[in-house]
């Protein structure tokens, strides 16, 4: 150890025991970011005029009991800035009667989605106009998700949401995801508790009662008994991301869990990475060309249960009674995995020649 590194240890303390103090520091930080970004949260769920976006009234809103139409689909895309993947869904959309779908998107601030900047031009002008620079894993990201459900429920119409990222691709087609999410009277929101979670701390409380905090992501990594007492670590070592439990939690608190599929039908693949054990984090997989062949998303497809370890649930997935594929869309896919995906004719026709074109900057 270097002489100015031993200045800072005590005779008599172990750098194991430094180690053990330092780590407890770690997660009572964690832990106050933690409260911080749900308090910002709750001020955003109860301001009546937000700072981003005006509310709309509520008796202007039409709801599913009362609209007499054609139902549509409203997908709401969260994005970083540009749509690297818009050549998948514009197959996806394409010869789809505009009346049943409607798209939102979120970018960064002055970004204008047109023919200079996407290749499909169902996306040419959907960006929000009020929108709000967001930074990962802050509460600015609920704050997107927020204005982008209130432009979507503006129209009547929408009676289903779909909330994608930038890296999502469809595993069905159209007409397939329109009649699952249509027939269902319920939504789909991966929503549980989590025991063994250490975000939950008293001062959330009357705010956040502890029996309505859920979770909404397993990316916990699982335990590995080579790993001994490392694995207590690892269990602990997530960032606040307070997208993982706002909508769940909020939905709890307002006690609509009766009308939900606790489940998510956006198939994520969870995996560690970093180049030693100390610095391993808890990352979305991403598929490449290599993994995006016709057995790996079969795979993908045919999976029809979810395991909740911390509920020691599991969730055979069903719509009204009827056995079901768990999931319509997957994330997070390359540009050359979404080829893969329409050449192979998983979403449906496509030349995968247009692709070789230059793309827009």
């Amino acid at each position: 150890m270097p002489k100015k590194a031993q200045a800072f240890v005590k005779p008599g303390l172990s750098m194991r025991h430094v180690l053990c103090v330092w780590w407890k520091v770690v997660i009572l930080v964690s832990l106050f970011i933690c409260i911080l970004a749900f308090l910002r949260i709750q001020q955003y769920s109860q301001s009546t005029v937000s700072p981003y976006s005006t509310a709309l009234p509520r008796k202007s809103r039409v709801f599913g009991d009362q609209f007499r139409g054609n139902p549509k689909i409203a997908f709401l895309f969260l994005v970083r800035r540009n749509l690297p993947l818009d050549f998948v869904w514009e197959s996806f959309f394409e010869n789809v009667d505009k009346a049943n779908f409607s798209i939102y998107v979120h970018s960064e601030p002055g970004f204008v989605f047109d023919e200079s900047s996407t290749r499909s031009a169902f996306f040419f002008n959907r960006q929000l106009r009020n929108s709000i620079k967001v930074a990962w894993g802050e509460a600015s990201m609920i704050e997107a998700e927020r204005l982008l459900f209130e432009e979507a429920l503006q129209d009547p119409a929408n009676q289903r949401f779909v909330l994608l990222s930038d890296s999502c691709v469809p595993l069905y087609n159209f007409s397939f995801s329109y009649n699952y999410l249509m027939v269902s009277p319920r939504s789909f929101v991966d929503s549980f508790l989590d025991k063994k979670d250490v975000r939950y701390h008293p001062k959330m409380s009357p705010v956040i009662p502890k029996k309505k905090w859920r979770k909404g992501s397993q990316r916990r990594p699982p335990v590995d008994a080579s790993k001994g007492k490392m694995n207590t670590k690892l269990q602990k070592q997530h960032n606040c991301i307070p997208d993982e439990h706002y909508v769940q939690t909020l939905l709890a608190m307002n006690d609509l869990e009766s009308e939900l599929e606790r489940r998510t039908v956006t198939y994520t693949l969870w995996s560690q990475s970093g180049k030693n054990t100390e610095n391993e984090a808890w990352h979305p997989f991403t598929f490449s060309y290599a993994d995006s062949g016709p057995q790996q998303i079969k795979r993908i497809k045919d999976i029809n249960h979810v395991y909740y370890e911390t509920e020691f649930r599991t969730e055979w997935c069903s719509n009204n009674s009827t056995s079901v594929p768990c999931f319509l869309f997957a994330r997070k896919f390359s540009q050359g995995a979404a080829m893969r995906l329409l050449s192979q004719g998983v979403v449906g026709n496509f030349d995968i020649s247009a692709l070789m074109e230059k793309p827009p900057p």
